[in-house]
């Protein structure tokens, strides 16, 4: 069976629909803090099992009979490390025979903070002894594309990121790559090295607003304090918003950039360009 942890989340949902088209829907196993949320699931006869990265013991029984797992990293940065062995350690006992998990573009050499617990969490499955895959994301374009529509309304992109390259992807297009490598069978220990095919700087992205809401937008670069102040001024938790800046204060030396096209030859299509993300954001 194939188990995919996060379930409910935008990329676990969407690594099941992947699934689908290739594996039975009873050989599928949706893994998520409240099952009642994956009604949908259920109903297209996907198991869904309770499973709760803060409450280990529900982590071994619903891990029974799985075969291969996706551990999709928690949202909970600052937590995750726990929260991942927690993981780990109930696969092992469980009997899992194959682990892949989604991590950070480059992570051994990324200077990102965020990179801190993706790192650790890869050196804990090595420890383990499991077999596994680690999919080493780059970013969603979806994380820039949700500033789209603000940007139009205000007439600037706001970042930090200068004149770093971007080598981002769709969510669907890291969700079919996980998918794939999730049923290929293989029992070899990888590392994938996942982004675009395209690469952008924030001033590219920038233009392409504008040129597709038909209104000018230029890209503002700001000093990584003070895009930290702009990113709590509408809302962001204090963590939330240092973690965005400093992460885009770091694009700046090429952080989120790959050419190595390596997600694309793994999903067999190419990835889904920057800017049809971009137009579904704002036309949406």
């Amino acid at each position: 069976m194939y188990a995919v942890t996060g379930a409910s989340g935008q990329l676990g949902h969407l690594v099941i629909d992947a699934l689908l088209k290739t594996v039975k829907p009873d050989h599928v196993v949706a893994l998520v803090r409240d099952p009642a949320k994956l009604g949908d699931l259920a109903a297209r006869g996907v198991v869904v099992r309770a499973f709760d990265y803060n409450a280990p013991a529900t982590l071994v029984p619903a891990l029974e009979g799985v075969g291969r797992l996706l551990l999709i990293s928690s949202s909970e940065v600052g937590s995750r490390l726990a929260q991942h062995r927690a993981v780990i350690d109930a696969a092992k006992t469980a009997g899992v025979g194959y682990i892949a998990y989604t991590s950070i573009l480059h992570a051994d050499t990324n200077p990102m903070n965020l990179a801190i617990e993706h790192r650790a969490t890869e050196a804990a499955i090595a420890a383990s002894g499991l077999p596994h895959a680690i999919l080493r994301n780059s970013w969603y374009t979806e994380n820039y594309a949700m500033s789209a529509a603000p940007a139009v309304e205000h007439g600037a992109f706001l970042g930090s990121a200068g004149d770093g390259r971007i080598s981002s992807a769709s969510r669907e297009d890291y969700a079919d790559a996980a998918a794939a490598v999730l049923a290929d069978g293989s029992v070899e220990t990888r590392i994938f090295e996942l982004a675009g095919d395209d690469a952008y700087t924030l001033t590219e992205f920038a233009a392409a607003i504008g040129d597709i809401s038909g209104r000018p937008v230029i890209y503002k670069d700001l000093p990584e304090a003070d895009y930290r102040g702009v990113l709590e001024s509408v809302g962001l938790p204090a963590p939330i918003a240092d973690m965005l800046a400093e992460s885009d204060a770091k694009a700046v030396h090429d952080t989120l950039f790959d050419d190595s096209r390596a997600l694309s030859t793994l999903i067999g299509r190419p990835t889904t360009p920057w800017r049809a993300t971009l137009e579904a954001a704002l036309k949406g």
